[in-house]
């Protein structure tokens, strides 16, 4: 597979099957179905509702307290222990709250700029809005930042047929890597088409599909074959191909862009959460304390008590519960898109099929 790609003498005969895979991507196969326990951890980790993850945190916890009271293994008859608990949770949640706190600042500190940062920053906005209707040939480019992806996805997808077109009467050794290049970029822009169209920028659909289209390799292919066939394409062959290369260049400082508004908009929201979560918090922290501060014992029935002060306990930790749920998708979303253009940082050096060495070509 190497020498099919790099070198146009000496050929190794690979199977279609495994020569596209590496000329299609080294990122995750958008819009295919995998395992359930990869598509339960995927929901968990990224597209689930971070809402809904943080109650199925609580969930796991309450069970948990309740297997282990059952099998005997804690109790909540030593008013000492609950309350030094109790004690833990209030001061652990302040802590929390202290953090959100110093993360809202960071924040608004990135909204507040002067008159000169401000208008370099819109002109820079306008600049490449410029750039994405000219590349999508539209008046103007749209309002929401999915439907930007969208017309980019397009345009990918257009310009790789045009590609394809243009290398039809070329020679063998120069149409047929290339074609399966382009075959693999219209297959993936248009999974990932499906998928844009299904969601809004709100969800987190937008995101997820626009990180798991690895334009960074497409772009990285793309650049190789322009500098290993260069010479043999021909002026509107080589043409195309500088298109789709620059169509993959504004694809992913789109996606940065959503990408930052996004995390913001998430960031924000998790900080509302975390107040409204906190109060709650506090509260059932201090009642635990109050149940078990009579110096004749709890002031409700041993028989009840057990239950009442697992559920305050729930509704204590429910901050971080939320915390967890929040930290995994913006880790995770900023662990997959560390790297801006064709930088691989996760694969392998001696992987794929674009082997080089120094002065290869001279």
């Amino acid at each position: 597979m190497q020498a099919l790609i790099v070198g146009s003498v000496e050929r190794v005969a690979m199977s279609p099957s495994e020569t596209d895979e590496t000329l299609e991507s080294f990122g995750a196969n958008v819009g295919e179905q995998s395992s359930v326990l990869a598509g339960f951890r995927e929901w968990f980790v990224v597209e689930g509702d971070r809402v809904a993850v943080a109650v199925l945190l609580s969930g796991v916890i309450l069970a948990l307290l309740v297997v282990l009271r059952w099998l005997g293994i804690i109790s909540f008859t030593n008013p000492n222990s609950v309350t030094r608990v109790a004690s833990g949770m209030i001061a652990g949640t302040f802590s929390l709250v202290t953090l959100v706190v110093s993360v809202n600042q960071l924040i608004l500190s990135q909204e507040f700029s002067a008159a000169g940062r401000a208008r370099d920053r819109l002109e820079g906005v306008i600049d490449f809005r410029r750039k994405v209707a000219t590349t999508a040939m539209v008046p103007a480019s749209p309002a929401t930042p999915t439907r930007i992806l969208e017309l980019l996805v397009e345009s990918i997808r257009h310009d790789a047929a045009d590609l394809a077109d243009a290398v039809e009467n070329s020679d063998d050794e120069v149409r047929e890597p290339i074609t399966r290049y382009t075959n693999a970029v219209q297959k993936r822009t248009g999974r990932v088409d499906e998928v844009l169209e299904e969601g809004e920028f709100g969800s987190f659909t937008a995101i997820s599909a626009a990180i798991n289209y690895d334009e960074a390799w497409h772009l990285h292919v793309g650049t190789h074959l322009r500098g290993e066939y260069g010479d043999e394409l021909s002026p509107t062959a080589s043409e195309r191909l500088d298109e789709l290369i620059d169509s993959l260049k504004l694809f992913g400082v789109a996606r940065e862009q959503l990408k930052t508004t996004y995390l913001q908009r998430e960031l924000t929201r998790f900080s509302q959460l975390t107040i409204y979560w906190g109060v709650p918090s506090i509260l059932s922290a201090i009642l635990i304390g109050l149940l078990y501060g009579d110096f004749a014992g709890p002031s409700v029935s041993v028989a009840v008590l057990p239950f009442i002060t697992t559920g305050l306990i729930i509704v204590g930790l429910s901050p971080l519960s939320l915390l967890v749920s929040y930290i995994l998708r913006t880790a995770t979303v900023t662990r997959r898109t560390a790297s801006v253009g064709p930088m691989v940082p996760q694969k392998d050096p001696d992987e794929g099929p674009f082997h080089v060495e120094y002065g290869e070509d001279s």
